[in-house]
């Protein structure tokens, strides 16, 4: 199904279309459909990708011109975010420091830390990587306990971070730390930006379930940061963190919901190979797969339609977020049974097809970037006034 995003882009969204079928080729074209938010394959191919981006003009398309942007709007960026995704062009390996801490400096920064940091993301010269999650402190970041302390002109920081996606390959983290030792929960806590090539940073990879080097522990022993890369207000890091969520959960899941509907798709193309063997039940349950991509659609529509009219996802957001993990978790567990007891076999060195890989990165989805017990509670407390859970 096309989305019609109206004559206003119509030429817009023609020249992305252009753009992509011209320079979507060789390697690149070999990476259609390769990567995803948790997913480290061809690592480098997706860099070259994005720097081909980068030269094409077509990294931070809505970001100011002042800061190495287009200065377009945001539905041109919806629109050529829709065009990628439909295109099949590989994940870009930058999404971090584009999707999530661009636009939250963008929002909270200083005019400063704008000019230093904004311009060598949108060249892929400057790799970033988000600190939130510790030990104990996973979904329910107002646990957190890594702290920071004034020494100075700079901040000293000590504690862990983990699952900090692609940690080892970022040049800076931005972190989340607790900078009043007094405080508790979301209260005391503060956004830094810290360099992560320095004594006192000690990055340890984690290998997830399909054999990729994704996630990493982050220790910080007596690490230090300018006092200056701050953002937004010292002690208010709970509000700066959230808007980063919002934004994940937002707009970003209208190019991931097209990844699941060709995922669909080639469900459905391997259960008509099949034929008889595939049982009424399992038939069943691909017709409720169809089906939830659908809702998926219609769900993020609606919450592109609020940040287009220039309202901050709110807790909605979470609504798109549980539905898509939940429902994509079923759908890896369907593509797997589907596939029958080939599909429990892996290749030499645990080659994986498309298939197992999906099926094994599905099951973290519903942890990652707030898990579905965290946006049941969102839900339940903030859009259903339920009575708030009782909380240490």
């Amino acid at each position: 199904m096309e989305l019609d995003f109206g004559p206003a882009v119509a030429d817009f969204r023609e020249e992305a279309r252009t753009w992509l079928a011209e320079h979507l080729v060789g390697e690149f074209a070999a990476h259609r459909g390769i990567g995803g938010p948790a997913d480290s394959e061809a690592w480098e191919v997706r860099l070259a990708w994005d720097r081909e981006l980068a030269a094409g003009g077509w990294l931070g398309l809505s970001w100011p011109v002042e800061y190495g942007g287009r200065g377009l709007t945001l539905l041109e960026e919806v629109v050529f975010n829709y065009e990628y995704a439909r295109s099949g062009a590989p994940y870009r390996a930058t999404t971090s420091g584009l999707d999530l801490f661009g636009p939250m400096l963008l929002a909270l920064g200083t005019p400063e830390q704008k000019r230093r940091f904004l311009p060598p993301i949108l060249r892929v010269e400057q790799l970033w990587g988000q600190g939130f999650s510790e030990p104990g402190a996973g979904s329910d970041l107002a646990s957190l306990r890594c702290r920071a302390e004034l020494d100075g002109n700079e901040w000293v920081i000590d504690g862990q971070k983990v699952w900090t996606t692609m940690a080892h390959t970022a040049d800076w983290l931005y972190v989340l730390v607790r900078t009043d030792p007094d405080s508790r929960r979301h209260r005391g806590l503060t956004m830094l930006l810290v360099p992560r090539d320095q004594p006192g940073v000690d990055v340890r990879v984690i290998r997830n379930l399909a054999g990729q080097d994704e996630f990493a522990e982050v220790f910080f022993t007596g690490a230090r940061t300018s006092a200056d890369l701050v953002v937004g207000e010292v002690g208010q890091g709970w509000r700066t963190a959230m808007g980063t969520l919002g934004i994940e959960r937002g707009v970003t899941l209208l190019p991931q919901q097209l990844s699941f509907e060709r995922e669909v798709a080639d469900l459905i193309a391997a259960a008509r190979e099949a034929g008889d063997a595939v049982p009424a039940s399992t038939r069943d349950r691909i017709v409720q797969a169809w089906m939830s991509v659908r809702v998926m659609r219609t769900t993020n529509l609606r919450t592109l339609g609020e940040v287009l009219a220039g309202r901050t996802p709110g807790p909605q957001a979470g609504i798109a977020k549980l539905y898509a993990s939940t429902s994509h978790q079923r759908m890896g567990h369907l593509a797997a049974e589907v596939a029958g007891p080939a599909g429990q076999l892996a290749g030499a060195d645990y080659a994986l097809d498309v298939r197992q890989r999906t099926f094994l990165l599905s099951l973290a989805e519903t942890i990652y970037g707030g898990s579905s017990e965290i946006q049941r509670t969102i839900i339940g407390e903030q859009l259903l006034g339920l009575p708030k859970e009782p909380r240490p």
